[in-house]
């Protein structure tokens, strides 16, 4: 029975191989950063309002002229294809299943035209890095507006890869060479290693325009290793803005004069993101910058925020400090890894419940009834929410 959501890791544990958990489970360095984003969101208490009328609870937000089931998305996460055959494609539906938005990785297994064209109703947003070659970018960027993407997320906080030490210990690269120790792990996962038998090693197939060929495995090492267009500047907005016409984000934005400067640059919109602990490891968490951020955009433009949510309760701590949703990688990659699309449907499912209950016992009967009234400082810690 999965009554939180670490029972679906605690699953994902034992169905996955090492060296692909701790891919996904892991961090940066000694892992301060993702240990604090869980940290300074249990820090946080909500505050109910009591004799409110909750007979009705509407958890829907309007987005783009879009409306969602949940202030909740499936955040852009990489790799899905090792956790299961056709990861990105699950996710997808899995996330239409329940009202609210997916967002595709560059680092995908699936074509970005078979991930939408299975969900084709549903939100679905493209994330993009740009890598040294900016050509590879820029047919990305067209495929997901001919393919009818709703918007475009830019990712800003890898200019270089974070030192994700728990990959470098197990070997993991591409081309991947796995060592004895590794294939004593994969033939203890043998429905794991069944799969991938069949389905084949995932490739990061969006890195070209052509069906007929995968990219060169080159490219391909180099997206794993972040090997990043680091001339990417906010003038370099522009070049994108050419290309792609629709709702554009950045994600990966923790200063307050940063999140001004998106404003005055004509971005769209903001995600609030440390990369779940996978860059800089000194980071601050998410929750502890959000209201800072929402505070220098004005409420000009929509801010979001993903890093360390587990609960429900942890969303509307988030939204009560301003923020139009919250997205989530490892809760879904977990669910995924547990039971494919079903598994990442019951994760989806499970913070839903816990959203709707949590905002029934605070006395709100809408997200708009929240405010930074709702949230207060547990009386034992001395973080600070900037």
């Amino acid at each position: 029975m999965r009554l939180r959501m670490d029972d679906f890791r605690q699953q994902a544990r034992r169905n996955l191989p090492r060296f692909v958990f701790d891919y996904v489970d892991g961090g940066a360095e000694d892992e301060h950063c993702l240990r604090g984003n869980a940290d300074d969101l249990a820090a946080l208490r909500l505050v109910p309002n009591c004799l409110r009328d909750t007979t009705q609870i509407d958890t829907t937000v309007n987005v783009f002229g879009k409306t969602w089931a949940r202030p909740l998305g499936i955040a852009p996460v990489g790799f899905n294809g090792l956790v299961r055959p056709k990861g990105d494609v699950l996710l997808a539906r899995a996330a239409a299943s329940q009202g609210v938005p997916f967002v595709l990785s560059t680092a995908s297994n699936e074509r970005l035209e078979a991930v939408r064209a299975a969900a084709p109703d549903a939100v679905q947003w493209m994330q993009l890095y740009v890598m040294s070659d900016r050509a590879i970018a820029e047919q990305i960027v067209r495929r997901a507006a001919a393919a009818k993407f709703d918007a475009l997320v830019l990712t800003v906080d890898v200019p270089v890869s974070g030192m994700r030490e728990r990959d470098l210990r197990n070997g993991f690269k591409l081309p991947f060479r796995p060592g004895l120790g590794t294939l004593w792990d994969l033939a203890s996962h043998p429905t794991w290693s069944l799969g991938m038998a069949f389905s084949g090693s995932p490739s990061f197939v969006n890195l070209t325009d052509s069906t007929d060929a995968a990219a060169s495995a080159q490219v391909q090492a180099a997206l794993l290793a972040r090997a990043m267009d680091r001339s990417l500047v906010w003038d370099s907005l522009a070049w994108l803005r050419k290309l792609w016409s629709g709702p554009l984000l950045l994600k990966g934005v923790l200063h307050r004069q940063d999140a001004a400067r998106a404003v005055n640059a004509g971005v769209d919109g903001i995600v609030v993101s440390n990369h779940g602990g996978r860059q800089l490891d000194a980071a601050p968490s998410t929750i502890s910058v959000l209201q800072g951020v929402v505070d220098a955009v004005e409420d000009r433009i929509p801010v979001f925020v993903d890093s360390g949510f587990r609960r429900g309760s942890d969303v509307l701590k988030a939204l009560s400090l301003g923020a139009k949703s919250v997205f989530v990688g490892r809760p879904a990659v977990w669910g995924l890894a547990a039971n494919g699309e079903a598994g990442a449907r019951d994760a989806l499912a499970l913070m839903g419940s816990e959203i709707e209950r949590t905002l029934t016992l605070l006395g709100a009967s809408s997200l708009r009834d929240l405010s930074a009234a709702n949230v207060t400082r547990s009386w034992s810690s001395e973080r600070q929410v900037a």
